[in-house]
């Protein structure tokens, strides 16, 4: 917590897709965006870079997705990783791994899925020991 800066989630939304459209293809975007409709393809943030990324209840995506806060209320098709925030919401249904670093889940959301903690901090401090095969 002391020294580790934690990104913050974007409080406006730069881009949407809206209800009725549909993406065909991989979809890199940053700051804030909200999926109303259909991506068939990745949904990648631009890395290093504060990102959030709102799925509403009609919202479908297909694909991977890697963003920093993730909110998601649709249904998703493939592995989710959000590096800080991830909250699914009680219509969400992701189907692949989820990777996340701080988790929230209401009351009815599915995950057909593994749930997998990503501790940023405790992976920075692991030490390779070398073992000793010598005699």
């Amino acid at each position: 917590m002391f020294g580790k800066k934690h990104s913050k989630p974007q409080s406006r939304i730069d881009s949407l897709i809206g209800a009725g459209t549909t993406i065909e293809g991989n979809l890199n975007f940053s700051g804030g965006m909200r999926i109303d409709g259909q991506v068939n393809g990745n949904v990648i943030a631009t890395p290093g870079k504060p990102s959030t990324l709102v799925l509403s209840e009609n919202a479908r995506v297909t694909g991977e997705i890697n963003v920093t806060h993730l909110v998601i209320n649709g249904t998703t098709s493939g592995p989710v990783s959000a590096s800080e925030y991830l909250e699914l919401q009680s219509k969400a249904r992701v189907n692949g791994d989820v990777h996340y670093k701080t988790l929230e889940i209401q009351l009815g959301a599915i995950v057909e899925g593994r749930l997998i903690h990503s501790n940023a901090t405790a992976q920075d401090k692991v030490v390779a020991f070398k073992l000793n095969s010598g005699e």
